[in-house]
C-alpha cells in the first residue's frame, strides 16, 4: 500500500472529500478545516511516507499489484485526467487498474486495485496491517459489533464502496481487504529486497519491482484477499457511536464532505482523544507564525485565556482514564483535578502505585513545585539488589511487511541495533559494545544474539532495558529459534541465554523467568522518581532532560568534554569529546539536539544528495525512526559513502540512548548521596 498522494486540483475544481480526509475527519471533523492549508502546522505532514516505509506499506503495495496479472496503471495526479483515464478503461470488460480514480459529486477516491469483470467490480483495499485468521476472523467481537482495532480500515473502505456504487450505479460493487497473512510462510529467499524504493524527479516515491512474475505465487500466498461486504452493510445499517454529527453513516458523509467543500469548520467536542491531535504548533513553529489548530479548538471550546492555555492540562495526567468527563465538566486544567478523581490506593509492590503518581503530578503543579521527588527508601532497597557491572542495553528492531527468508511469516521481528553500555562498581563508564547489521536482505536476529550474548556473559552484573521492548523483542527470537526448521547449530545455547535474562509469559501464566531477568528502567522512573518536567511522560526523551535540570551533579560531569576522550568515557562512535549539557536561558537542552548532524562533512556529498537527506538526521532522532533509516538502507539504491552516513548516525544516536539510561543512573545515585535531598 503506497500512501494517498494528492490529486492536483485545477482552479474551480470542486474540494472532494478524498478517503484520506474522510478518515481524518471522522476521527475529529474539526481537523478537516486545518488539513492542507500551509498556515497551519500539521506534525503529521512527512509521516505518510516514513511510516509506509518503515511499516513495508511500499513493498505491500508492490507485492499486491503482482497478485492479479497484468493491470494497468493511473498515474497522473490531475483530477480531469485521471477521471477520464480511469472511465476509459472500466469501459472494458474485463480489466484490472491500479489507483483508480473516482468522483460523485464531491467525494472523490483514489482505488488501490479495482478488477472488472463484466458488470461486476471488485473494489481491493490493500492495508500493510497483518491479519491472523484465527484471532481476527470476520473483524467482529463475541458480540457481532465490529471490532474497534479494525474498524478504521473497514470504514475506509466502506468509504470508497460507497463512493464507486454512486458513481457506477449500473454495476455491481465487491468490498476487499488485502492483508498480510502472518501465518502464512515465505516460500523464498530475498523476497523483499526485490522491491526497491525509487525517487522521481518529481520528489515522490514509486516501488520497482523486481523479477515481477516470479512473484505472483508469493503475493498469492502471503497476502490474504479477504470480502467485507457485508461489514460494509453493518456500517451503513448501524447507528454511529458519538452524538456530534448524525449518527447514519451516509449522511455523515455527506455532512463531511459538503462543510469540507464549503471550508466550514465543524467544531468538535474536546475530548481525550485530543491528545493525538497532529495539528500543535512548536514554539519555533510559532515564531515563524504558523497557527496552531489545537490550540484554537481547546481556548474556543474551554474558554481560556491565553495564560491559562499555557498552563499543564489534563491531556498531559498521566495513564488517566476519564479525562474526557472532566474535559466535560469544564475541567480542562490539571490543577482542576481533585484527589477524588483519582480514586487514590496503594498497592503491595515498591514505590507509588499509579493513582499515587497522578496525585504527584496534580499536586506538583497546583503547589507550584519545581523540585524533583525520588523515593529514597524504595530506591535505595532497589539498588541493593544489583551486581556490578551494571549492564545498559538499548535496541532498535523493526517487523518487515515482506519476509527476509524462507520460513519467514510477515511482520515477524527483525532486530538489527543493539547499544551497550557498562559501569562497573568504582563508578568507572564505558561504552562497551554494539552491534548493527544492515546489510540488504541479510536476516540478523541470531548473530545480533550471539553479539549480545559476547557482550554480557562473562560475568552476572544486572541487565537494564528501558521499558518492556528488549525483553519481548528477545523472547521474539527465542521463539524464531524454536520454530526454524533450520535453526542454527547452537540454537539451544542461544535460547538458554535468552531465557536466563528475561521473563515470558502467555495468557497470564509464566512459561519462565531467568535468574538474571533484565531490570526495567522505566517501571523504576514510574515507583520511584517524577520531575514536573516530565509534564506526565515516562519517555527517556522526556526524563533525561528533566534529571539534567535538577542535578548539578550530571550538569557537571557531563558539561565537561569527558566523553569520547581518551582519559574520560570511552565511546565507540564519539571519536571527538563530547559536552552533553548545554544550558540555554538557564535549561539544559535536549542532548539528542547535541548529536552531530549528518553530513558533517559536506565535501563528501553532492547537493542533490545533501538535499535528498537534509532531514534525516530529524528522522532517526525521533522514537521509531531508526526504522526508517534501516528500511532505506534496505529497500532504496544508495551511494556507499551515503550509506556508511546513515549507518553511523544510527550508532551515534543508539550509544545515546544507552549513555541517558546511565545518566539517569547516575543521578539518582547522586541524589540518594544527599540526605536532604
Amino acid at each position: 500500500m503506497m500512501p494517498e498522494q494528492s490529486t492536483v486540483l485545477k482552479p474551480n475544481q470542486r474540494r472532494c472529500l478524498t478517503k484520506s480526509r474522510f478518515k481524518l475527519g471522522m476521527d475529529c471533523p474539526s481537523k478537516l478545516f486545518y488539513t492542507g492549508k500551509k498556515e497551519y502546522a500539521n506534525q503529521q505532514d512527512d509521516n505518510a511516507f516514513l511510516k509506509a516505509l518503515a511499516e513495508g506499506g511500499f513493498q505491500v503495495g508492490g507485492l499486491s499489484q503482482q497478485r492479479f496479472g497484468s493491470a494497468y496503471e493511473v498515474k497522473t495526479l490531475e483530477y480531469p485526467p485521471a477521471l477520464a483515464q480511469t472511465a476509459e478503461l472500466l469501459s472494458h470488460d474485463k480489466i484490472v487498474i491500479h489507483e483508480g480514480a473516482i468522483q460523485f459529486e464531491n467525494l472523490f477516491i483514489r482505488a488501490d486495485i479495482l478488477i472488472k469483470e463484466g458488470n461486476t467490480i471488485r473494489l481491493i483495499e490493500v492495508k500493510a496491517k497483518s491479519y491472523d485468521p484465527e484471532a481476527d476472523g470476520d473483524f467482529r467481537g463475541k458480540k457481532g459489533e465490529l471490532a474497534s482495532k479494525w474498524k478504521p480500515y473497514l470504514l475506509d473502505v466502506a468509504f470508497q464502496r460507497y463512493v464507486l456504487k454512486k458513481a457506477y450505479p449500473d454495476l455491481k460493487v465487491e468490498a476487499f481487504l488485502l492483508l498480510a497473512d502472518k501465518t502464512a510462510e515465505c516460500s523464498v529467499d530475498g523476497l523483499n529486497q526485490r522491491f526497491q524504493m525509487v525517487k522521481e524527479e518529481n520528489g515522490r516515491f514509486h516501488v520497482e519491482v523486481k523479477d515481477a512474475d516470479y512473484l505472483r505465487k508469493s503475493a498469492e500466498s502471503l497476502l490474504r484477499l479477504i470480502s467485507v461486504d457485508d461489514q460494509c452493510n453493518q456500517l451503513f445499517r448501524d447507528a454511529l457511536k458519538g452524538t456530534f454529527g448524525p449518527v447514519i453513516l451516509e449522511e455523515r458523509i455527506k455532512w463531511l464532505a459538503d462543510h469540507y467543500e464549503r471550508d466550514e469548520k465543524l467544531i468538535a467536542p474536546l475530548s481525550g482523544s485530543c491528545g493525538k491531535c497532529e495539528f500543535r504548533a512548536t514554539k519555533e513553529e510559532t515564531s515563524d507564525g504558523k497557527r496552531d489548530g489545537f490550540k484554537e479548538c481547546w481556548v474556543a471550546g474551554m474558554g481560556w485565556s491565553e495564560k491559562e492555555f499555557e498552563q499543564p492540562n489534563i491531556l498531559s495526567l498521566w495513564n488517566y482514564r476519564e479525562k474526557t468527563r472532566l474535559i466535560n465538566e469544564r475541567r480542562g486544567l490539571i490543577s482542576q483535578v481533585l484527589e477524588s478523581d483519582l480514586r487514590l490506593k496503594t498497592d503491595d509492590r515498591s514505590g507509588i502505585s499509579a493513582s499515587e503518581r497522578q496525585w504527584l503530578q496534580v499536586s506538583s503543579v497546583i503547589d507550584g513545585k519545581e523540585d524533583a521527588w525520588i523515593d529514597r527508601k524504595g530506591l535505595t532497597e532497589e539498588m541493593q539488589e544489583w551486581k556490578f557491572p551494571l549492564h545498559f542495553i538499548d535496541f532498535e528492531t523493526t517487523r518487515v511487511a515482506i519476509p527476509f527468508t524462507t520460513g519467514m511469516r510477515p511482520y515477524e521481528l527483525v532486530a538489527f541495533q543493539f547499544s551497550h553500555h557498562e559501569v562497573d562498581q568504582n563508578g568507572m563508564v564505558e561504552h562497551r559494545g554494539q552491534y548493527l547489521n544492515a546489510t540488504p536482505g541479510e536476516f540478523p536476529n541470531y548473530d545480533f544474539v550471539r553479539a549480545l550474548k559476547k557482550e554480557v556473559e562473562d560475568d552476572n552484573g544486572t541487565i537494564f532495558m528501558y521499558a518492556p521492548h528488549e525483553n519481548s523483542s528477545l523472547v521474539a527470537i527465542h521463539d524464531q529459534l524454536e520454530c526454524d526448521p533450520d535453526a542454527p547449530a547452537d540454537a539451544e545455547e542461544l535460547k538458554l541465554f535468552i531465557r536466563s535474562i528475561t521473563t515470558a509469559k502467555e495468557e497470564k501464566a509464566l512459561r519462565w523467568q531467568g535468574d538474571r531477568t533484565m531490570v526495567d528502567l522505566c517501571n523504576l522512573v514510574k515507583r520511584h522518581y517524577y520531575a514536573p518536567e516530565m509534564n506526565g511522560s515516562n519517555s527517556i526523551k522526556k526524563v533525561l532532560p528533566a534529571m539534567l535540570n535538577q542535578s548539578a551533579f550530571l550538569q557537571s560531569r557531563y558539561g565537561d568534554d569527558l566523553y569520547g576522550r581518551a582519559d574520560g568515557i570511552r565511546s565507540l562512535n564519539f571519536k571527538t569529546p563530547m559536552k552533553w549539557v548545554e544550558i540555554v536561558d538557564g535549561k539544559a537542552k535536549d542532548p539528542y539536539k547535541l548529536l552531530p548532524k549528518l553530513f558533517s562533512d559536506i565535501s563528501n556529498f553532492d547537493p542533490d544528495t545533501l538535499a535528498e537527506f537534509s532531514g534525516l538526521e530529524d528522522d532517526v532522532r525521533e522514537g521509531g525512526a531508526a526504522m526508517t533509516a534501516y528500511s532505506r538502507l534496505q529497500f532504496e539504491e544508495l551511494k556507499p559513502s551515503l550509506r556508511k552516513e546513515i549507518e553511523s548516525a544510527l550508532l551515534r544516536y543508539c550509544e545515546l540512548d544507552t549513555l541517558a539510561m546511565v545518566m539517569i543512573y547516575e543521578g539518582w545515585v547522586d541524589a540518594l548521596k544527599d540526605p536532604i535531598n
